[in-house]
């Protein structure tokens, strides 16, 4: 099993209790969703979120990094061993995300 495919298993379960969580794997990685919202997403150098307040204000510790070439900068997950403010951090965000762009129908 990739290192990769453990973190996303281990985020799972951390963000559990919240519910409508779920991810996709994309190039290596995985993206996350909350709600349908695009939250953060485990990139070569592990766990990112976006920055939002909530994000800010759950890790004030944490340092804006860029997940890859000409992606926005995010913050790399800090509070990962700690459940409940992880989740907290989550729900605090998710009116803060964008909502999901819909797909246009191809005529």
């Amino acid at each position: 099993m990739s290192k990769n495919k453990e973190l996303a298993e281990y985020i799972m379960d951390q963000l559990s209790d919240l519910g409508e969580i779920r991810n996709i794997p994309m190039m290596g990685g995985y993206i996350f969703y909350y709600k349908e919202r695009i939250f953060g997403g485990i990139y070569e150098n592990g766990f990112l979120v976006k920055i939002t307040k909530a994000s800010k204000k759950c890790m004030p510790d944490s340092i804006p990094e860029t997940p890859y070439e000409g992606a926005k900068p995010m913050l790399p997950v800090t509070i990962l061993e700690d459940r409940g403010a992880l989740q907290t951090m989550v729900k605090e965000m998710y009116p803060e995300l964008p909502e999901r762009k819909s797909k246009k129908k191809k005529a």
